[in-house]
């Protein structure tokens, strides 16, 4: 069922007059709602203003986006680091500078529709044995293009996080690895830098990571990390010349709300571990060790939370043929009193 909300969604939510717990959508630090971080924003927007359309190669610039990019890439632990508007760009900028002759595409399982070049294709692979062979078969008979893999690092099915095991089968020296970071980056990995080190690790020929920065740093922007050679051609297209940036405020408060970012990180840690240590029958969910999705299929088990009042993500993804989705979301917004009631009812299904 849809539901058309006035107001963004925080713990709670009112459907035409009733009081409904809101376990769901991709507010993972519950940043949205939080009159704290709308302070800091609203002051950044004051100072920034509201947008800046102009592009990035124009001969007036602002020295946020250059301060911000370099605040990112030392968290995040890539050389560089280049923000856009949303990370649905970020994956289209990538996928189309390297559709060159120079490089053939792969797509890991359940890879996002943002890394393709089409987004009415579905390329991905159906594992990651599936990948291994073809990948195998190409290096052997195909010595002039390099091979480039997509990925979600968080797929929602535990095939990729937090620990990257398929992943490490795979000839990573001779593959470009390109992997979206958006469910991750911002909540995950030491001060919310995500999976770029884990996965630089590992030793890929070379490591591209991108992401929407809304999910975890709460706010409208993409962004891409690697080498600076990486970088400066992506910076050097039309497509990043002809594209309007980021808003200048949203960056803004990613530097100057650092301190509210790493509490809503602990309080999100001790609200997953609560939900964790609370609820029973954890096995009928797919879900990733430190990440606040626990996603399912049953559809009965939907229409028990929603006759309790309580709604979560349930639709059909990513197209209208798609089996439908389900997923519980731990935020840092949500009670212990909030969850102990979802653990209440999901026990007594």
């Amino acid at each position: 069922m849809v539901y058309n909300l006035d107001s963004f969604p925080s713990n709670h939510i009112l459907i035409e007059g009733e009081n409904y717990l809101y376990f769901g959508g991709t507010s993972y630090l519950g940043l949205q709602t939080d009159v704290d971080f709308q302070n800091i924003f609203i002051k950044n927007i004051r100072k920034h203003g509201t947008n800046y359309g102009a592009s990035r190669k124009s001969n007036v610039r602002l020295n946020i986006y250059d301060e911000t990019e370099a605040y990112l890439s030392k968290l995040i632990g890539s050389e560089t680091c280049v923000s856009l508007s949303s990370g649905y760009l970020a994956g289209q900028l990538i996928a189309q500078s390297l559709n060159t002759k120079k490089y053939s595409f792969f797509y890991a399982p359940n890879t996002h529709a943002a890394l393709n070049l089409s987004i009415t294709e579905n390329k991905s692979t159906q594992s990651y044995r599936e990948l291994k062979a073809i990948l195998s078969l190409h290096l052997a008979n195909q010595t002039e293009q390099t091979p480039v893999v997509f990925l979600d690092a968080i797929d929602f099915y535990g095939t990729n996080f937090p620990d990257f095991e398929a992943l490490k089968s795979l000839p990573l020296s001779d593959i470009i690895l390109v992997v979206d970071d958006s469910h991750s980056i911002g909540i995950t990995g030491e001060n919310g830098s995500g999976v770029f080190k884990t996965i630089q690790a590992l030793n890929p020929k070379e490591l591209i990571v991108c992401c929407s920065l809304g999910k975890g740093f709460g706010i409208q922007a993409g962004a891409i990390f690697g080498s600076k050679y990486r970088v400066n051609k992506l910076e050097s297209t039309a497509f990043f010349g002809g594209s309007s940036p980021a808003a200048p405020a949203n960056l803004a408060t990613i530097v100057s709300a650092e301190n509210i970012y790493t509490a809503k990180r602990k309080t999100l840690k001790h609200n997953i571990d609560y939900f964790i240590n609370n609820i029973e029958n954890l096995e009928r969910f797919k879900w990733m060790k430190t990440h606040p999705a626990f996603s399912f299929s049953n559809e009965q088990l939907n229409k028990h939370l929603e006759n309790n009042n309580i709604i979560v993500t349930s639709f059909r993804y990513p197209d209208e043929t798609s089996p439908i989705m389900s997923r519980i979301v731990i935020s840092a917004a949500h009670t212990e009193e909030d969850i102990s009631r979802l653990c209440e009812v999901l026990n007594g299904y």
